[in-house]
């Protein structure tokens, strides 16, 4: 993804038996973040932050949505657990995290391994890319996303 370029629409399954489509938030602020795991001590204090700041976000026009491979059974038990009151998408086949380039080769443990590198995209109103963080350390990002989003 290169910002400021449009970004194409796409779908995914969602938590409370919702399908996401990019096209149906125009004229709203998106941020979409992706992250590893469900239930993963980084995975859950990126997304309280971001609940933490719901409120925030909303008063800025903005909507959340959180990306991972997990299925829609752990997202739902993640939202519920952590009360999130965005949803939580499923992108298991990795169409989501293909065309955004999050799919990246890590070191876990001393071993290889193919996962999510934490990134979040914050599109604008009309479905442009404004700003990408990739590689995202967790302390502070959610405010940062929120400063990013304030400045549009």
């Amino acid at each position: 993804m290169l910002e400021n370029l449009e970004v194409p629409d796409f779908s995914l399954p969602g938590t409370g038996n919702r399908t996401f489509r990019l096209a149906d938030h125009r004229g709203r602020h998106v941020v979409i973040y992706f992250y590893p795991k469900d239930d993963t001590p980084g995975c859950t204090t990126e997304g309280a932050q971001f609940r933490d700041l719901f409120d925030e976000f909303r008063k800025a026009g903005c909507e959340i949505f959180g990306v991972s491979r997990d299925s829609l059974a752990s997202h739902e038990k993640f939202k519920a657990k952590m009360a999130f009151p965005f949803d939580l998408l499923s992108d298991a086949d990795e169409a989501a995290c293909t065309m955004f380039d999050v799919i990246k080769m890590k070191n876990m443990y001393g071993k290889q391994v193919r996962g999510i590198e934490r990134s979040t995209f914050l599109i604008d109103r009309t479905g442009v890319l404004r700003r990408e963080w990739r590689g995202v350390k967790v302390p502070g990002h959610a405010d940062a996303v929120l400063a990013a989003v304030r400045e549009l």
